[in-house]
């Protein structure tokens, strides 16, 4: 359904508050938080101080009810000073449009106000040893069992995982996948769930990202995102058995904004950096900016910046429609995270041998790009989802 536009100049207000928050907390510290890969527990506060963990959770409901071009404004900016800082709260706010998109009354009731405000956190829990890309294929099992049902199998890539009070989690129920919102305390074991090992990354550091195992884990049948009836039954309202695969895809549509977003913030961090330093840097007599092999590559990253970010724009307005954006989404994931890419190569190159150190930011850019491109589906995916649904709109007949 559409979403009410956010006050312009409200919005600036809060980008503006964001970006403050970046020069002055996320700048000085990002090294140090990144290179011992620690889980930023006071820029994490500051987050949730902003109110960022609502962000797009709808004001009755206790969010800031934002429009998802401010949101993605806000996730650029974050962005330019840590990547892994948008990471945390992307997850999260998927899941609450999933609840509100998706869940009963009495789950949206439940849910929405406790992740607004931050007291619960939330993680989405989809890939699995054997089933990336291949969304199909996953093995989680969800057996019927009394008045429930009985969680079994492993589950990769799950973002804030020990830290979330609340996973939605898709298994595969008698009736089809099905997504489950599991309640459970936050920690490494809680029933039957254990956090069975970290994930260490070549970049995304700091950022908690794990393995979940679930061994005959019992949840309630009203945990299913929807109800626990059939589509089209009189079982639940709706029903959401079966439907949790549509739901889940559906739902990452926010959450490939918020990376093609992060690809801008990335991508215009790279370029910003190298522009500084093609200013002070001189060789033969003149800045570096003054050659044109430079100058050409900064024109270039410069242009990559708002090219991604008008995608950006284009799919969060589809979005805010209510429309259907999965091929906008896809073009800005995929153009803005190769965008990142591109930058961030360039930017070590303008830099040269200092780009290669850690005394500069770029070698942490160049590391966190790659997870862009391979993250809330490869970029390979995108081009397929994009081409079907292109070859749907401009079908010739006969």
């Amino acid at each position: 359904m559409p979403v009410t536009a956010t006050d312009p100049d409200l919005a600036d207000e809060l980008v503006a508050t964001v970006r403050r928050f970046v020069e002055r907390e996320v700048l000085p510290s990002v090294a140090e938080l990144e290179s011992a890969d620690r889980y930023p527990e006071e820029l994490v506060a500051g987050l949730h101080e902003m109110g960022l963990f609502g962000a797009t959770v709808p004001v009755d409901r206790g969010g800031l009810g934002l429009d998802t071009v401010t949101y993605a404004r806000i996730v650029e900016e974050l962005s330019v000073g840590w990547m892994s800082l948008a990471g945390v709260v992307n997850t999260h706010l998927i899941v609450a449009a999933l609840i509100a998109t998706h869940g009963t009354a009495s789950q949206r009731e439940r849910w929405l106000p406790r992740l607004a405000s931050g007291e619960v956190r939330a993680a989405l829990s989809l890939s699995e040893p054997d089933a990336g890309s291949d969304t199909r294929a996953l093995r989680c099992a969800a057996r019927p069992d009394g008045e429930g049902y009985v969680l079994d199998g492993t589950k990769l890539w799950v973002t804030n995982g020990e830290r979330a009070g609340l996973v939605a989690l898709a298994a595969r129920a008698p009736e089809g996948i099905t997504c489950f919102l599991v309640e459970k305390e936050p920690g490494p074991r809680s029933g039957g769930i254990t956090v069975t090992r970290h994930i260490d990354k070549l970049g995304y550091r700091g950022v908690e990202t794990v393995e979940m195992s679930y061994e005959g884990h019992w949840v309630p049948a009203d945990a299913v995102l929807g109800g626990s009836g059939a589509p089209g039954g009189d079982g639940g309202e709706g029903g959401g058995l079966g439907r949790g695969l549509a739901q889940v895809l559906g739902g990452l549509e926010l959450g490939r904004v918020n990376v093609a977003a992060r690809g801008v913030g990335l991508a215009r961090a790279a370029f910003e950096t190298a522009i500084r330093y093609a200013q002070q840097r001189h060789a033969f007599g003149v800045p570096i900016a003054g050659h044109q092999a430079i100058a050409f590559k900064l024109a270039d990253m410069a242009t990559r910046v708002e090219a991604a970010r008008l995608l950006v724009r284009s799919a969060a307005e589809r979005l805010d429609r209510g429309e259907r954006a999965d091929v906008e989404a896809g073009m800005a994931k995929l153009f803005a995270s190769e965008a990142a890419m591109e930058n961030a190569a360039e930017a070590m190159r303008v830099l040269g041998g200092y780009g290669y150190t850690t005394d500069s930011p770029v070698e942490r850019l160049y590391r966190d790009a790659p997870l862009l491109v391979i993250g809330e589906g490869t970029n390979e995916i995108q081009r397929i989802v994009v081409t079907r649904r292109l070859l749907e709109r401009y079908s010739v007949e006969g």
